[in-house]
């Protein structure tokens, strides 16, 4: 009897991942298998690993927002790694329409061609697919494996863009007008989406999302991410370069301050151009100018007020 039910039971859960498998729901029933733990080039804190393994199970996108050079587009690119699926990406300008993610008709090129029909007798002309230019989207959903899917720096866009992917990004689907066929994802792909905070999304876009904010790294992480950019750095100078960059990083009144990819532009003109460490050092601990500030301030404000605040503390002002 036991083993009667045993083998219901194993028919059961058979049906049970082909009706699965039919409908689309691949990825929840192989969240096992693509957990993100973080890769060797990349240091993932732990709420950032959750909040990725909670997009995978929820099926939504991720929307990960940060200061500019927080590891926002790489984040995509690791773990579309780590998972090995294939990275389509998207990256928004501020003249992109949400229609090029899905397709664009090239009508130009099939009047130059109808033009040109004695060539090969129209053929090319008669079959509009020839026309249609596939969008990112459009290959993700057509690819025969999952992918992963980068939308970048989606604030770029005007405000109606993110409402214009509503139906795409929740659904999965589009409409091909010119074609005459619905385009249905065959694999949900792993959706990354990465804004810099320039504008406010809107709350519909936002609901169909799992959000995450990658907050400045504090010294322990930063430190770390040094070690995997940089393993063999003399500790001393390890030491002074970050004690500089966080006292650059937390003068007030900065316009622009110095994110994780500038220090570690910095650190590698620091070893490039073999600057000593004492260069990174006064005698009374003050904070002096270092060294390649240009790699650290990017704006003729904030150089100029770094200038004075140095000029202020010498004269004891």
């Amino acid at each position: 009897m036991t083993g009667k039910n045993g083998l219901g039971h194993y028919i059961d859960q058979f049906y049970r991942q082909i009706a699965l498998l039919l409908l689309g729901f691949t990825l929840i029933e192989h969240a096992d298998f693509m957990k993100f733990h973080g890769t060797k080039n990349y240091v993932a804190t732990q709420d950032l690993m959750l909040s990725v393994n909670a997009s995978i199970t929820l099926q939504r996108p991720l929307l990960v927002k940060g200061e500019p050079g927080t590891g926002k587009t790489m984040l995509a690119e690791e773990v579309a790694q780590a998972l090995n699926l294939p990275l389509l990406q998207w990256h928004i300008k501020s003249t992109t329409k949400a229609q090029q993610g899905l397709y664009e008709y090239d009508a130009v090129s099939r009047l130059r061609d109808s033009q040109l029909s004695d060539l090969d007798g129209g053929e090319r002309v008669k079959n509009i697919h020839n026309y249609i230019v596939r969008g990112v989207l459009w290959q993700a959903f057509t690819s025969d494996q999952p992918v992963a899917l980068l939308i970048d720096e989606i604030d770029k866009a005007d405000i109606e863009f993110p409402n214009d992917l509503l139906r795409e990004i929740d659904r999965m689907e589009f409409y091909c007008y010119e074609t005459r066929e619905l385009i249905r994802a065959k694999h949900r792909p792993l959706v990354f989406i990465t804004s810099n905070n320039e504008k406010e999304l809107p709350d519909a876009f936002l609901r169909r999302c799992f959000f995450h904010y990658i907050k400045f790294p504090d010294a322990a992480t930063m430190q770390s991410i040094v070690d995997v950019h940089f393993p063999g750095l003399k500790k001393e100078l390890l030491n002074a370069a970050m004690k500089t960059f966080f006292d650059v990083r937390n003068l007030p009144g900065l316009k622009k301050k110095p994110s994780t990819s500038e220090l570690l532009d910095w650190l590698k003109l620091l070893l490039a151009e073999d600057i000593p460490l004492e260069a990174l050092q006064t005698k009374d601990d003050k904070m002096a100018i270092p060294p390649l500030v240009g790699a650290l301030l990017k704006n003729e404000q904030d150089v100029t007020l770094f200038e004075k605040l140095m000029f202020m503390q010498r004269h004891n002002r």
